[in-house]
Order: structure tokens, then C-alpha cells, then sequence
């Protein structure tokens, strides 16, 4: 007799969104641990149909030793899309501010998909799924982190620069600025100015892949240069570490990328 293979002290349900009815696949795992009088630091995933299960075992495995590891137990919160393929192309929806000028269609030929919907998408976050995910768990709401990988990257950013009190914690991989250059630096430019009004409390991995830096897309370079941009508000309350990590490429970049991605978001000192 064949089973499937769960993954311990995780669950997963549908929601639509309540603003644009998108329907998304919310995954779910928390530590076997009790939680610590503060509650648990949070991790929300995107793609998550490609690296939740990446991304649960590596906190898993590394926060049974927290003074060895640096990351210690934290609940992942994971989005996702129905579809048992690792990515959905509604992502190009989700994760972009708005349609790319740049590009008219994907690298086979065929079409993008529509795009433009990361405001919906950031609200869908903030306003619904967060306070369902703190009526149910206990969060320590002063430890939340994002992840976002390729577009999800450009999301990544796009949060940041837009709501900066949304976490605490940025991680941008392989992030695609190419795919709304101008706007995001707009975007950065009016992000840079409130912070020098207002000091905030946000730290910012970039992490990319060393082979990425022969890509068209230049984006090795855009990444490196907008750290060393945004390391210039370290005074503010900014802190900023970019990352190549040698011999991956844009994919296979990830699970090195998740595992400095929690020692970065997770540290037991924080």
C-alpha cells in the first residue's frame, strides 16, 4: 500500500482573496516546539509550490540547534496557487507593480501572462492573510520576514520600498528589476527620502547567483549596485547584505540562498 509523504506539522487550505477573488494555496508549517513567550518569528514564502518544503526542512533541521546554526524554530507561512507545477503563471500577476515596457513575451514566444497586480496582491497580504495567520498561531509579530525568488524578488523590493513597516525582513533572490527597472527606482528614490525623514527598523538580504552575472538581464549588477545605494541608510536603521553565491545559476541558486536566508532572518540573537 502507497502512502503519500507529508510534511510533519504542516497543513494547507484554499482562500480567495476577498478584493479581486484570486484564489491561492496557503501552506503552513510550525515547529514541533512550544513557542517562545513572544511567539514565533514568521517566514511568508512566495512561489511557494516551488521551495516550501526547501524551506521547511532547512528550518527545521537548522533550528534544532539555534546556539550552533544561528536560526532558531519559526513558523513558514507559504503562498502558493493550485497547480502541482513549481511555479503558476499567475505570479506574473501577483508579483509585478505593473506591465513590463521592456518585454512583449517570454523566451519561447508565447505571451506573458497579465501582470500588474502587486498592489492587490501586497493589500491581500496585509489586510487578510496576516490576521488570519495571527488569530491562529502565535506570531511574534516584531520578526516577520519575506521571501521572494526571481519575481517574487522584484515583489520583494516592491514591498519594501512601498511599505517598509510591512516586516522586518527582506530577502530578495536573484530579484527581477530588469522587469519594471524604471518604476522601481522611482520607487526607491521616494523610499530613500522617507527614510532619511523617518528612520526604520528593516534588513535586506539580496542573494543571486554567480552565472547570473553573464545574463542579458543585467541584473548581477542591479542588485549589487542597489545594495551598495541602500547600505548608504545604515544609520537610518538600514541594514543591507548582498550575496553572490559562487558556481549557481538562477535556479539553483535557491536551497544555498534559503539556507543564508534564515541564519539572516532567524538569528537566535535578534
Amino acid at each position: 500500500m502507497r502512502h503519500k509523504v507529508e510534511i510533519p506539522h504542516a497543513e494547507q487550505w484554499m482562500v480567495h482573496s476577498q478584493a479581486e477573488n484570486r484564489l491561492y494555496q496557503i501552506m503552513v508549517a510550525q515547529p514541533a516546539e512550544d513557542p517562545p513567550p513572544s511567539g514565533y518569528p514568521v517566514i511568508y514564502l512566495l512561489d511557494a509550490n516551488s521551495v516550501f518544503g526547501t524551506m521547511v526542512e532547512a528550518v527545521r533541521l537548522q533550528s534544532r540547534r539555534p546556539e550552533k546554526t544561528g536560526v532558531v524554530p519559526a513558523i513558514i507561512v507559504g503562498i502558493g496557487y493550485q497547480t502541482e507545477e513549481p511555479y503558476a503563471p499567475e505570479r506574473f500577476y501577483d508579483f509585478t507593480p505593473i506591465p513590463t515596457t521592456e518585454y512583449h513575451q517570454k523566451p519561447d514566444g508565447t505571451a506573458l501572462p497579465e501582470q500588474g497586480g502587486a498592489a492587490a496582491f501586497l493589500n491581500f497580504i496585509e489586510e487578510e492573510l496576516k490576521p488570519h495567520i495571527e488569530r491562529k498561531f502565535r506570531i511574534d509579530s516584531s520578526r516577520q520576514t519575506i521571501f521572494g525568488h526571481s519575481l517574487g524578488g522584484l515583489f520583494t523590493l516592491y514591498a519594501l520600498f512601498t511599505k517598509p513597516e510591512a516586516f522586518q525582513c527582506y530577502i530578495a533572490g536573484s530579484p527581477s528589476i530588469h522587469w519594471n527597472r524604471q518604476y522601481l527606482l522611482e520607487q526607491e528614490q521616494n523610499f530613500m527620502a522617507h527614510v532619511k525623514k523617518k528612520s526604520v527598523n528593516v534588513q535586506l538580504l539580496l542573494g543571486i547567483g554567480e552565472l547570473e552575472k553573464t545574463h542579458i538581464s543585467g541584473n548581477c549588477d542591479n542588485a549589487k549596485e542597489l545594495s551598495a545605494r541602500l547600505s548608504a541608510l545604515s544609520s537610518q536603521g538600514m541594514k543591507v547584505m548582498f550575496k553572490q553565491f559562487e558556481g549557481e545559476g538562477h535556479v539553483s541558486v535557491l536551497p544555498t540562498l534559503i539556507s543564508q536566508a534564515i541564519r539572516f532572518a532567524l538569528n537566535p540573537k535578534k
